[in-house]
């Protein structure tokens, strides 16, 4: 079901062609990280589209607002990634920062619900609200507000609403590649993931299709894998737990180490560069985004990043809005694999990128399962 509202400004259907090219994510082809196909493929299409683009043209009265999870909208990682969707495809649609497209950041959770209807009363068309846990306060927000465009990252919706769409990804298959990629890795035979909360099931799908992506490589090989034991509110904005947590898996004998969780899992990621730096041979494995492009600190470490596509997939929703009123309804999934090895891709055996191929190829066909089961 989709809901139709006209702006009536017909440059805007060109203009948004022009914007699908600059937003494609980073994620590599199959020859480097083999996980990209998918947003390799969805950059090509959105390269084609760009011939007939046209200047960009304010959307009529097109606002965009977003609302982070706790924690600041610079996270390196997951508020980061919507916020850059955002601007994206304000961009595009003429509008300029802090007039036609704003964040609010939330400090704490029971903020969510005030956070959202300050964008509801300033007239905002568009909003996005950034992690599970503010799902009820979105979905409470777009009963009450039908001709508000909503849009949920990470909000899984179990029944249609005609102007909510809940961005969603398949976790578990970047987490299992990730996995796999660690276990090809490790000389030790130990490695670890650092988590957030599993009070999160995005968080537990990471951690599950790591452990299980692993296992499928290495049945014996040992996976420490830690979750945050605070609130949500806690769990993704503590990179000192993370460095800790981290460093205790290094003296247990890891040498590859997944850092999922925010500002937590950054924590963990740069406690492992500042091990290489020093003189360890380790690796570690980033989350959300390619990590490469947002958190320098972590080069000497960082081969790769289990990546969601947030920012490409915002800018389209936004983009279908904007061009003609396409409010999308249920459930869309983003592009989900392994970023780019960047400075490690020459020292990636070739025999572990054909691996991850292949294991991209059964995971797409489904002969390969990640085992992660949320009902369950």
């Amino acid at each position: 079901m989709q809901l139709k509202r006209l702006y009536g400004v017909t440059a805007v259907l060109l203009m948004f062609a022009m914007l699908l090219t600059a937003c494609t994510a980073p994620v590599a082809p199959a020859t480097t990280a083999p996980a990209g196909d998918e947003a390799t493929a969805t950059a090509a299409a959105a390269a084609e589209a760009t011939t007939e683009a046209a200047a960009a043209a304010p959307a009529g009265n097109l606002k965009i607002g977003l609302v982070t999870d706790v924690g600041r909208v610079n996270d390196r990682s997951f508020n980061q990634s919507a916020w850059e969707g955002v601007k994206q495809a304000g961009a595009a649609a003429g509008l300029t920062e802090g007039d036609g497209f704003k964040y609010i950041e939330t400090q704490d959770a029971k903020e969510y619900a005030d956070n959202i209807q300050q964008f509801v009363d300033a007239g905002y068309p568009v909003i996005v609200t950034v992690g599970f846990a503010l799902g009820e306060a979105t979905a409470k927000a777009a009963a009450d507000n039908p001709d508000i465009y909503f849009i949920g990252v990470d909000q899984f919706q179990a029944a249609d609403v005609p102007n909510l769409t809940g961005l969603v990804f398949h976790e578990d298959q970047s987490g299992y590649l990730a996995g796999a990629l660690a276990a090809q890795l490790s000389k030790s035979g130990t490695i670890a993931a650092v988590l957030g909360t599993d009070l999160v099931p995005p968080v537990v799908a990471f951690g599950t299709g790591y452990e299980n992506g692993a296992k499928a490589i290495n049945p014996d090989i040992k996976v420490i894998s830690t979750y945050h034991p605070g609130e949500i509110s806690q769990a993704f904005v503590d990179p000192e737990w993370g460095a800790a947590t981290a460093r205790q898996a290094l003296d247990q004998g890891a040498d590859v180490i997944f850092g999922a969780g925010g500002q937590t899992g950054n924590g963990a990621l740069q406690e492992v560069a500042a091990a290489v730096t020093a003189g360890s041979s380790l690796y570690c494995i980033g989350v959300d985004t390619d990590q490469w492009e947002t958190l320098p600190a972590a080069h000497p470490c960082l081969v790769s990043s289990a990546v969601k596509q947030i920012t490409p997939s915002v800018v389209d929703l936004i983009g279908k809005f904007a061009a003609d009123g396409t409010m999308t309804t249920g459930n869309y999934f983003g592009g989900a694999g392994l970023a780019p090895f960047h400075d490690f891709e020459d020292k990636i055996p070739q025999e572990i990128k054909d691996k991850l191929a292949e294991l991209e190829a059964g995971l797409k066909d489904g002969s390969v399962t990640t085992g992660y089961n949320p009902g369950g």
